[in-house]
């Protein structure tokens, strides 16, 4: 079973490896259609501020069931 932390860790590592696949200085030898796939994919995915911002409204609504 996957705890949420490890996760939300999952999300934020993949991330940054696809942040190293936009940044020819990380990733020299890369080609350009992986760069551009790896950027396309970033434009929507959830940033780390995305991610603590969910931890803290599930936070809340866990809160909210124990009332």
């Amino acid at each position: 079973m996957t705890l949420p932390n490890e996760r939300t860790n999952a999300v934020l590592r993949t991330e940054n490896f696809l942040l190293d696949l936009c940044n020819p200085k990380a990733t020299p030898r890369v080609p350009k259609e992986v760069r551009d796939r790896a950027r396309s994919l970033l434009r929507h995915y959830p940033s780390h501020y995305d991610m603590e911002y969910m931890d803290g409204r599930f936070e809340y609504m866990r809160g909210e069931s124990n009332a």
